[in-house]
């Protein structure tokens, strides 16, 4: 968080020294942040109030409180503080910058222009209220034109490892259809899986225990197998936490791939899954793993909730229910695991309980989950001191698959900093933020991926134009009622991510972990 040091957000000195603070304000601002960090924000705001107790003029902490309470929603609070730190500090380009902000959340796009001309007049060259000013002129000029605004003022708008498997057997497809799978064993662990404990306490109690101890299960009447969904957005480790179960508890596993499933022939896609099915019993306890399973068991009947018109795919799903029904009947040993991005573009018939009737939500990591994956990441890694909590911020947002990604490029610039130099060196914070601040890296792809599924589970109005007049059309989603309950945890988070309020706030603290704490 921000820190008055004598700089100013670009890091270059100011023409003064910062006022000294006294030390024991000073502990309360760093707890205050540290319980922000762990979004404990009720508690870092007492801290932040200890801090500016002790010291009346800690322009800091009255910024920090803002920018807490920004993130409680809390604006007449925040503003209030914002208006202190510009008293305290008149040439502060951030108090600006954030009022600008929550204007703009709100839609006041002309006081938000206000705020930001304010912030870069305090500093010509912050980047930020640059950006801000010029995406608030084209939002202003947009409304202009569709509002035609009144009086020239415009209308508001209303871990994780890669895969090491151990191949059993090998693989033989002939003319489109499979006669032999590889069996893999499976060396990954639980202690990969950063974060998600109450998943793996599931999973260790229903899946691996009946894997390792099958004859506890008879005893009690319980089932030796399982079909299990795991859902959630790409990148979260699903297939990872799969391979997790198999390493746990030592069983056979067949990756189902659909690429090698569906076949051009008819007929063959069914021959197929009757095929690994077959095999799975051979060779229980064996786990039968469906990545993208929507994409071979897409919804019967088409239509706008579903694509499964073509008779070879209707037969397809029709086949899996056959093989799901079988292992429902003698179920000992095979465990049929199931993972997909959209859980709503998967037959009802086959979530159904026997089927793939429990279902896990993979949600993406909290803060203290990002931390430990850069920790876990780095962790073989030569290296400096690396301010974890800092890079969690940064990355507010991302999947564990952007976070190895953005771990695995900061590694390579300390390899070829030896491979050019012949000089070894560690792997520094400054490494990690480079890579988080080039715009080739990309940032985070769950940003993009939320607004495209946005329409999918989200009724949507948009507006047409019929015999020359504007009317509203609602646009149900593809959830039904049931579905909608089901999945309400996916969808609150896609709501959340979507919305422009939240869209917002993650921008502007990912931008603030980059550049000012």
């Amino acid at each position: 968080m921000a820190d008055s040091q004598g700089k100013n957000p670009k890091g270059d000195p100011q023409p003064k020294a910062a006022p000294q603070v006294n030390p024991e304000a000073k502990e309360h601002w760093k707890k205050g942040n540290s319980l922000f960090e762990e979004s404990k924000f009720e508690d870092a705001v007492g801290e932040f109030n200890e801090a500016i107790r002790v010291d009346k003029g800690y322009a800091d902490a009255y910024f920090n409180r803002a920018l807490t309470h920004r993130v409680m929603n809390n604006f007449s609070a925040a503003r209030a503080d914002l208006e202190t730190v510009m008293e305290l500090q008149p040439k502060s380009a951030d108090a600006p910058l954030l009022i600008g902000d929550m204007a703009e959340s709100e839609n006041d796009y002309i006081e938000a222009r206000r705020w930001y001309e304010r912030s870069l007049a305090n500093n010509p060259d912050y980047a930020e209220a640059k950006n801000r000013l010029e995406k608030i002129d084209q939002l202003i000029h947009l409304e202009t034109e569709v509002g035609g605004g009144k009086e020239g003022k415009p209308q508001q708008m209303s871990p994780m490892q890669k895969p090491s498997m151990k191949e059993e057997e090998e693989e033989k497809i002939e003319e489109g259809q499979i006669k032999k799978l590889k069996f893999y064993k499976s060396n990954i662990k639980f202690d990969s899986v950063i974060g998600l404990e109450k998943i793996k306490k599931y999973l260790t109690d229903n899946v691996i225990l009946a894997i390792r101890e099958p004859e506890l299960f008879k005893k009690y009447g319980k089932k030796l197998g399982v079909g299990l969904l795991l859902y959630g957005p790409p990148g979260v480790g699903k297939t990872h936490i799969v391979n997790a179960i198999a390493g746990e508890s030592g069983s056979n596993v067949i990756i189902a791939r659909i690429n090698q499933i569906v076949d051009m022939y008819t007929g063959n896609t069914e021959k197929n899954l009757h095929a690994i099915f077959e095999q799975a019993r051979k060779a229980a306890p064996c786990i039968i793993f469906f990545d993208e399973l929507d994409a071979l068991g897409v919804k019967r009947g088409g239509g706008e909730g579903g694509g499964g018109d073509s008779s070879a795919m209707r037969l397809a799903v029709n086949q899996m229910l056959v093989e799901m029904n079988g292992v429902e009947a003698n179920p000992e040993g095979i465990f049929v695991i199931g993972a997909t991005n959209q859980p709503w573009d998967i037959d009802p018939a086959l979530k159904r309980s026997g089927r793939f009737g429990d279902s896990v939500y993979i949600k993406p990591p909290t803060y203290k989950d990002r931390r430990a994956l850069f920790e876990f990441y780095t962790r073989k890694t030569p290296r400096e001191h690396i301010n974890y909590g800092r890079l969690a911020r940064a990355t507010m947002g991302f999947s564990p698959a952007d976070i190895e990604r953005a771990a695995d490029k900061a590694k390579m610039l300390p390899l070829l900093h030896e491979h050019t130099t012949k000089k070894g060196r560690m792997l520094t914070m400054g490494d990690m933020m480079n890579v988080l601040k080039d715009k080739d890296f990309g940032g985070s792809s769950l940003d993009e991926w939320y607004s495209m599924v946005k329409k999918d589970v989200i009724s949507k109005t948009e507006t047409q134009m019929v015999d020359g007049k504007k009317q509203e059309i609602v646009k149900e989603g593809k959830l039904d009622a049931q579905e909608k309950v089901i999945y309400k945890t996916m969808v609150k988070d896609i709501k959340k991510n979507t919305s422009p309020a939240s869209m917002r706030l993650k921008k502007l603290l990912r931008w603030w972990a980059l550049n000012l704490f």
